[in-house]
């Protein structure tokens, strides 16, 4: 499911063995933007909370963070019906909790049946897990085998089942009590916190840091057969300011940082002084858009439209939003404030994403004698340079973005886009909102114009339904609708309901090709850029292979520190 956080992947894989003799022992010093807000992966949907839940808690599937592929985690293999419909899974026999006790088909049915499908406890999981209504069945075959049965073909199903595995015997008891969704909060004592990770939660101080130790009943080895993971612990300090990270790795108290397309002049001279290395993986995952409000309902509380129709009847017109997209001067952006390194986008999935890209979509270069004619030719007028509408109204609205110092890009390039569109003869007034003042507006109040904001990415196009389906909660240019309000949405309900039943790739891979193709011509939401994934990384660590998908330490149980760098 997408969310408006970009959550982290935390992703694990087994290496060649290491040529290092003593592997063992030290540390990785990583930062975190926020505190986490949870440490129950089940209400966890933000990346603060994300990041710590990754690292603690495993599923019964995971992707190659490469070939982005489904391959086993705790689940050994599977086995699938003709009718695609029953799925058993053998699981591993050597998974331990961190409490010692061992991990079996009682846990993976009470994540499902207690937690995912319960009533009472308000997970997204359920969404994922949930088709035309209807929940999948999960049945304990023996200890170490479970069944599902799902109600119709679900082709993502081995992809979402990378869903943490709960422990029943730690939290069976907050269920039958009704405080689930209160357990495993950020006051729990570490030690209480179960997974199977790599790594457990030793330490907690608000707003400076969380510590993570090694797991000594970690199940994976290494080609070698040695135990996993080397590190004996792993540190995030809490750093809100990206400013403040960079500084801070700069002084060698920082072991990597992400580095932004405006900060790498900076840090690129320093690599050989400071003794780091910079690794570029491609483009982020996700998407950067500008979306314009076309939600035709009427507020209870006012009865007044949550849009003014006039503005609405603009938002409408595809002849406006493909001016607007003819407007976006992408090259100056990355330029700007990517220092080129950043990636013009045209459709709703990233190059990134691998087999599902579909890069044969309509491309709206920049060219402002064309977006003026695309408007005339949509109605609009234009009087002593100014744009009008056919009835006589000027055309004018408010475009917000977030205000948090995580987006500080979107600040600097809503300016650039208003600039843009002011050359239309537009009048745009900006507005900077606190990120979830924003999100009360785009998902709640529905009390907006124009929005410039992204969404996270992945390579599954069906864990976007609740985006483009046309019922969808962030369908957000016109949420939850009854039924279509356009054919081509009517379109992407089919090719969303049959993708999802489609188990043959290559099939899938033409519908949400025509899926792409649908949304770059409509243009609901108008893409902007993509930075550049750059990773700047100590370099004392062993086995470091960063992905664009999973990052620099996806194979954190992997990492070791070179000998002569302890």
């Amino acid at each position: 499911m997408k969310t408006l956080f970009v959550l982290l992947a935390v992703l694990f894989f087994t290496l060649p063995a290491i040529a290092d003799s003593n592997p063992y022992g030290g540390q990785l010093v990583l930062s975190a933007s926020s505190d986490p807000k949870t440490f129950n992966d089940l209400m966890a949907s933000e990346t603060s909370s994300a990041l710590v839940t990754g690292i603690l808690f495993e599923g019964l599937t995971r992707q190659d963070p490469f070939t982005l592929k489904v391959i086993p985690n705790l689940a050994t293999s599977w086995t699938v019906s003709p009718d695609g419909l029953q799925w058993t899974f053998a699981l591993r026999r050597d998974v331990l909790w961190f409490d010692g006790m061992p991990l079996t088909a009682e846990d993976v049915v009470f994540t499902f049946r207690d937690l995912i499908y319960n009533p009472k406890i308000p997970t997204s999981s359920k969404d994922i897990f949930t088709v035309d209504g209807k929940e999948f069945k999960v049945e304990r075959i023996d200890d170490y085998t479970v069944r599902f049965t799902l109600p119709r073909k679900f082709a993502p199903f081995l992809r979402s089942l990378s869903q943490s595995i709960l422990p029943k015997h730690c939290l069976e008891k907050s269920v039958k009590e009704g405080r689930f969704t209160f357990t495993w909060g950020i006051d729990t004592p570490p030690h209480d916190i179960v997974g199977t990770g790599p790594f457990y939660l030793d330490e907690y101080q608000p707003g400076e840091r969380l510590v993570f130790k090694r797991n000594p009943h970690y199940w994976k080895k290494s080609a070698a057969k040695k135990s996993l993971p080397y590190l004996d612990k792993v540190i995030f300090l809490i750093i809100p300011d990206p400013d403040a990270s960079l500084l801070k790795f700069i002084d060698k108290e920082l072991d990597y940082i992400a580095v932004r397309g405006q900060d790498y002049p900076l840090i690129k001279p320093l690599e050989t002084k400071k003794d780091f290395t910079l690794y570029e993986s491609g483009a982020d995952f996700g998407s950067s858009f500008v979306v314009f409000n076309q939600n035709p309902g009427v507020n209870a509380k006012t009865n007044k439209p949550y849009m003014n129709p006039v503005k609405r009847s603009w938002f409408e017109n595809v002849h406006f939003r493909r001016a607007v997209a003819h407007a976006l001067d992408k090259k100056r952006i990355i330029q700007i404030l990517f220092n080129e390194l950043g990636y013009g986008q045209d459709g709703p999935m990233s190059p990134s994403s691998g087999f599902f890209y579909n890069p044969q979509v309509s491309n709206y270069a920049y060219d402002l004698e064309k977006a003026k004619a695309t408007l005339e030719a949509g109605g609009f007028v234009y009087r002593q340079g100014l744009l009008y509408d056919a009835k006589g109204n000027r055309v004018e609205f408010n475009l917000s973005t977030s205000t948090s110092s995580q987006h500080s890009e979107n600040i600097q390039m809503a300016y650039m886009i208003r600039s843009d569109l002011e050359k239309l003869g537009m009048k745009v007034n900006f507005q900077s909102l606190e990120f979830n003042t924003l999100v009360g507006k785009l998902m709640a109040s529905y009390d907006w114009d124009a929005i410039l904001i992204g969404l996270s990415g992945g390579v599954e196009p069906h864990f976007g339904k609740n985006v483009w389906a046309s019922s969808g909660q962030l369908h957000m240019w016109n949420p939850k609708q009854k039924s279509p309000a356009t054919e081509w949405e009517r379109r992407l309900d089919e090719i969303y309901s049959q993708g999802v039943e489609e188990l043959d790739e290559n099939k899938r891979k033409i519908l949400y090709d025509e899926f792409q193709v649908i949304a770059a011509r409509e243009l609901p939401m108008i893409y902007t850029v993509l930075g550049a994934n750059i990773y700047a990384v100590r370099n004392r660590f062993g086995n470091l292979k960063p992905s664009a998908y999973a990052g620099a330490f996806h194979n954190l149980e992997e990492i070791y520190i070179k000998a002569d760098k302890k």
